[in-house]
């Protein structure tokens, strides 16, 4: 056979073989919600799949309530990351990749100076973003993709 037919018939072999393999990945879920349960929220808290954990927006709550101090609040946030984290077997050093809402640009400070006191390796990429109003009043929401090492 022709080197270069026999080289992309493997090449394709591969890649079903490769598609086929992350399609049929098993799924978990951390908080789960399920469909059939109309009086939930429409989302799980966080979803594995292989060995990436997609967590979904969180905020800094304390029994429903939003902390009066930003920096306060933003601890809370990110206990309930970590707790999620933990949760799957991982850490704060998993995380790739974070995006936070911020309802008032003002309080990034506040926010960055608990949040370096979440980590002990690289900071993962991230987006900070002004949102305006977020749900509950809060100041910050938290979305978030893990890797595990």
């Amino acid at each position: 056979m022709n080197p270069i037919k026999l080289l992309l018939s493997s090449c394709l072999l591969c890649i079903v073989f490769v598609s086929n393999t992350v399609l049929a990945q098993d799924r978990s879920y951390i908080n789960p919600r399920h469909a059939s349960e109309p009086d939930v929220l429409p989302f799980s808290g966080a979803v594995l799949t292989g060995n990436t954990l997609y967590i979904s927006g969180m905020l800094g709550l304390v029994n429903g309530q939003v902390p009066d101090d930003p920096a306060e609040e933003a601890r809370v946030l990110l206990d309930s990351i970590k707790a999620t984290l933990e949760e799957a077997g991982m850490t704060m050093d998993d995380l790739v990749y974070v995006q936070i809402f911020c309802a008032d640009v003002a309080d990034y400070d506040a926010f960055n100076n608990v949040y370096r006191s979440y980590f002990t390796q690289e900071f993962p990429a991230r987006a900070f973003l002004g949102s305006g109003t977020l749900l509950f009043g809060a100041s910050f929401e938290m979305q978030s993709i893990a890797v595990k090492r």
